[in-house]
């Protein structure tokens, strides 16, 4: 298949720059994958569209303040590191700018040298190893300097940290947030499990691969980045009872969606699991778990929009998507959301 395949217009306006004051009050547009027809809603109704047994996944990874702007020792030329994957001994793989700059034994401070830290190795691809020197506890150093790493599309600057972390983020790893399940409140939550609706975590620390377009002309050419992940077995024993029961497995978000399928055996079921996926799901995947997803709108020829592509259908989900365009909906990360399933929308 063909990358273009992927692609539609969107005009700038309709990128959401700042969340809304209310999480789930935000548009939900329901589709039904299979006869591709809509419904618009907001967030808030999405218990209309849940059934007693049905479960919902959701991931618990919360962002790092993994931007930090510094500047090189000894000249004092501005720079910044971009936190991506903990690889150990304070030893970080990162995103660095200037990179003509920032090569192998290079050192940068941060905030008047409460943190520095120095090259250690260059990575093919062009990202860094940096080991980072501190007095204390990481994280909480992290949380003094660092800033909300926001996609590039989103040019505000965020007033509010928490509103770029779900009310249930737990697990401190993410580069981005997993952005379907921003919609969520405590008491929408609250709202579907006192209907039956039971609720069960994963984990996966997302990448800034997240929002890379794909670059190869066919999307089968494309290499996957790879992101941890964790399903406990308290999540897959819900899932598989779930499955026994005739319940669905509604993942909030590819990110959930992306767990699950990676670790699933070929008949659907689950076991506790942990490790590295670049599973990449595009049209003409059989899902082994996943009954529903609950996401937001995503990039022109994203690995994200393939993969609700494969869910729903390509033409299914870019009209959807025109629709959206035509009733301005906000787009990408502070954005809208979808719920997609199997006869979501009754028929007239």
């Amino acid at each position: 298949m063909k990358t273009s395949d992927f692609n539609f217009e969107l005009p700038q306006e309709l990128i959401a720059q700042t969340p809304i004051p209310r999480r789930d009050a935000s548009r939900l547009l329901v589709l039904d994958k299979d006869t591709g027809a809509w419904e618009h809603r907001h967030f808030y109704d999405l218990p209309d569209y849940l059934r007693p047994g049905d479960c919902l996944i959701l991931n618990n990874s919360r962002v790092l303040p993994a931007r930090l702007l510094g500047h090189r020792l000894p000249g004092g030329g501005a720079c910044e590191i971009l936190l991506l994957i903990d690889r150990g001994e304070n030893t970080w793989e990162c995103l660095v700018r200037p990179g003509k700059k920032l090569r192998t034994g290079a050192r940068v401070s941060f905030g008047d040298g409460q943190l520095t830290a120095e090259i250690t190795e260059e990575l093919p691809g062009g990202n860094r190893l940096v080991h980072f020197e501190y007095e204390g506890i990481f994280l909480e150093v992290l949380d003094r300097l660092g800033k909300m790493p926001l996609p590039p599309y989103i040019k505000e600057e965020l007033q509010d940290r928490e509103r770029y972390q779900t009310v249930y983020s737990k697990v401190n790893g993410s580069a981005a947030a997993p952005t379907a399940g921003l919609h969520f409140t405590p008491e929408l939550l609250e709202r579907v499990q006192t209907m039956g609706v039971k609720v069960g975590y994963v984990t996966l620390h997302v990448g800034l691969g997240t929002f890379r377009p794909v670059k190869e002309d066919t999307i089968e050419g494309h290499e996957m980045h790879s992101e941890y992940c964790v399903i406990p077995q308290e999540t897959a024993d819900l899932i598989n009872e779930t499955k026994r029961s005739g319940g669905r497995v509604i993942c909030v978000g590819t990110t959930s969606c992306r767990t699950v399928e990676s670790w699933a055996a070929e008949d659907g079921t689950m076991t506790a699991s942990a490790g590295w996926t670049d599973i990449f799901i595009y049209p003409g995947y059989r899902f082994k778990v996943l009954d529903g997803l609950i996401t937001n709108f995503h990039l022109p020829e994203s690995t994200l929009i393939m993969l609700v592509s494969a869910l729903a259908g390509r033409e299914h989900v870019l009209a959807a998507y025109e629709e959206a365009v035509r009733q301005h909906y906000r787009f990408f990360s502070f954005g809208d959301a979808m719920f997609i399933a199997s006869g979501a929308v009754p028929q007239a």
